[in-house]
């Protein structure tokens, strides 16, 4: 018999839910949460039974029934201490951390807190995988030149272990024992060293690495510590424009590839120069993740939206295919790797980690 599990990821202004068989999509459906609804609201918690309710009433609609459910899934959020990949059971320690928004509020903290405020009345598991808040670096990587900045973990971990683990299997291996370097370009990029299971070095996606077409990566320091005392900007008008309203947004006035590859169409010479710069930068942090690896790279991996435009992948791989051989996975499947990773649970493949475990076990080093 299937093992029927609801999957639910949170997102700033929709919340997507799937049905699924075992690793069978049964349905889907995103819901959207318009702005004037959310500011009713003074923080990220606060929305938890909003969008409970609107996830209900979706089930409901479909005509399937919570009762009907083996476990619940929910995307992982940011958490301090951050945890190392895998899928975690939502336990009251992990529920309390989920709930504190530390150090940063992300929408995706209600995943966990949803799957549980289901999953706990009818007495099934109720899971988080994969967070964003994933930290699995080496300590050398964690080193930036400024002490009072080291370097965190913040990436795409769902999609990069999902590609990392369809690789190994392709490859015909234990993806615990490949060493891959993923690159995936989504509205904003993770570009990542995977080494023996762990993302061991990385750029953290909304601060620094290549721009995207919305996020700035790595920018002149010194230029950016002018800007920030121009007067022009407040702290969060700036952590906007960095993460949001940069690379092709601010460049070009989109964030969409397709309306960048119309300009370059249509002659727009800016556009086709911002188009080539970005895969150039990719194609630049890839390089930098060889020598991380010693040069010993199974494959290099590209994935996330921006992997579609056979354009752009051909401009990277042509960069970095004397590394190691390329492979491309278009898109981005957050909402099955979610089913899978409850269902290998489920299934006894794997066991689920234990957060308050991971809070007892961490603690914070001082690097001299």
């Amino acid at each position: 018999m299937a093992f029927n599990i609801l999957v639910i990821n949170p997102g700033s202004t929709s919340t997507k839910i799937a049905w699924y068989e075992d690793d069978v999509e049964v349905w889907r459906k995103s819901i959207s949460h318009r702005p004037e609804e959310l500011s009713r609201f003074e923080n990220v918690i606060q929305q938890l039974d909003y969008r409970l309710d609107a996830v209900e009433k979706a089930v409901t609609e479909m005509g399937y029934s919570y009762d009907n459910l083996d476990a619940v899934i929910g995307r992982g959020g940011i958490v301090d201490p951050p945890m190392p990949g895998g899928v975690y059971e939502v336990d009251d320690v992990l529920i309390e951390y989920l709930r504190r928004c530390k150090p940063w509020e992300h929408a995706s903290n209600l995943g966990g807190l949803m799957a549980s405020a289901i999953a706990r009345p009818r007495k099934i598991p109720a899971f988080i995988a994969d967070s964003v808040a994933t930290d699995e670096l080496d300590d050398i990587a964690r080193i930036t030149g400024l002490p009072e900045l080291p370097k965190y973990s913040l990436a795409h971990t769902l999609n990069v272990k999902s590609v990392v683990r369809k690789a190994a299997k392709e490859l015909g291996g234990d993806w615990r024992k490949f060493r891959f370097i993923v690159a995936h370009l989504g509205g904003g990029f993770t570009i990542c060293a995977h080494k023996d299971g762990r993302m061991v070095d990385l750029n953290n996606a909304n601060e620094n690495g290549p721009f995207s077409p919305e996020r700035a990566g790595t920018v002149p320091t010194g230029d950016l510590v002018r800007l920030c005392y121009s007067g022009k900007y407040n702290v969060k008008e700036l952590r906007r424009k960095l993460a949001g309203g940069s690379g092709f947004v601010g460049y070009l006035g989109t964030n969409d590839v397709r309306e960048v590859k119309k300009l370059i169409a249509q002659g727009d010479e800016r556009a086709s120069l911002i188009f080539r710069a970005m895969a150039w930068q990719v194609s630049k942090e890839i390089a930098s993740y060889s020598a991380v690896l010693e040069g010993k790279v199974d494959a290099i991996i590209l994935t996330g939206g921006v992997a579609y435009d056979e354009d752009f992948v051909a401009m990277v791989t042509e960069r970095v295919q004397w590394i190691a051989p390329v492979l491309v996975y278009p898109g981005e499947n957050e909402m099955k790797s979610l089913a899978e990773n409850a269902l290998r649970v489920l299934r006894g493949e794997e066991k689920a980690a234990s957060y308050a475990q991971v809070v007892k076990n961490y603690s914070k080093k001082e690097v001299v």
